[in-house]
């Protein structure tokens, strides 16, 4: 898993980051927002799946599809076992696991979005970039 910078570390990058936007063309610059405004992501939307679906769908929202489809099987299984009653005890300690790995993200939501867009900046300037 890629650690998570400092909220001012990312704020810094995202500085510099909109600066070289600034610098494209007017209609590099219609292009650009036009790709980023379909593809930037929203921190409360990610900590909002994160908090109900603790399940994995946060992930999927990022497209990070390996980590997603891990938490659904393994919350599949924890509230599967919880059924079975004598395996009550391993389903809740399962669902107890995954519920303590996904919390730091959900109190980092807005870093962890932050970091995503700045790189998905990062990619489309140099889209734009290449083509000067």
């Amino acid at each position: 898993m890629k650690r998570v910078r400092s909220k001012e570390a990312l704020r810094l990058e995202e500085n510099q980051l909109r600066a070289r936007v600034a610098a494209l063309t007017v209609e590099q610059k219609r292009q650009y927002y036009t790709q980023e405004l379909e593809q930037i992501k929203d921190p409360d939307t990610y900590a909002a799946l994160n908090w109900f679906f603790v399940a994995g769908l946060h992930h999927f929202y990022l497209g990070k599809w390996p980590q997603g489809i891990l938490n659904i099987i393994l919350m599949a299984i924890g509230v599967g076992l919880c059924i079975i009653s004598p395996c009550a005890l391993y389903g809740m300690a399962l669902i107890i696991f995954v519920f303590l790995i996904e919390l730091p993200q959900l109190f980092n939501s807005e870093n962890v979005i932050s970091q995503y867009n700045n790189e998905l900046i990062k990619k489309l300037l140099m889209q734009f970039e290449q083509n000067d």
